[in-house]
């Protein structure tokens, strides 16, 4: 009697010539398309603003419903429009510095590249369809990360103060 961990079992085999034969064509990749709270990009872009805010979280939508965009964040989505026009096809738009970090992002600011202020530098953002909803601040970190665990001053004995005699 021949055991059954000695020949391949009949799946096993169909699919290694399955795979031999998908090997020699390319595989062509294909990508997830964006879509939030189930809206496409392309229809998210042509929502008004009262659909829009309709779909943002609670924070956001009390944000613009409430108390709406002030002239500074009026005057960053002209000049974030403005650097997406002047680029050319194919490039990336200008960086557009900015120190509100609290602007939300929205769905016209998608492929802009903005410089966020974190207190000491600029840090570039490029703004993906992931981002919605999201604060500019968000994606420039202000502070340092804490490193525990490393030495520092008055970490060692070397390091601590002596005396003069």
């Amino acid at each position: 009697r021949e055991s059954p961990f000695c020949s391949i079992h009949p799946l096993v085999a169909h699919q290694s010539k399955h795979q031999s034969t998908m090997s020699s064509a390319p595989k062509k990749r294909t990508f997830r398309k964006f879509s939030y709270r189930g809206v496409d990009l392309e229809n998210l872009l042509d929502l008004s603003n009262e659909q829009l805010v309709d779909l943002l979280p609670a924070r956001c939508r009390r944000r613009f419903s409430k108390r709406g965009l002030k002239r500074k964040h009026m005057a960053l989505m002209k000049k974030l429009t403005n650097a997406k026009k002047a680029a050319t096809q194919g490039e990336k738009p200008e960086v557009v510095k900015t120190h509100l970090r609290n602007m939300i992002i929205v769905p016209q600011m998608i492929g802009s590249v903005v410089g966020v202020y974190n207190g000491k530098v600029f840090n570039s953002v490029e703004v993906k369809p992931e981002m919605t909803g999201f604060y500019l601040g968000e994606f420039s970190i202000s502070y340092k990360p804490v490193r525990h665990g490393r030495p520092g001053i008055g970490a060692t004995h070397s390091s601590r103060f002596i005396p003069l005699k």
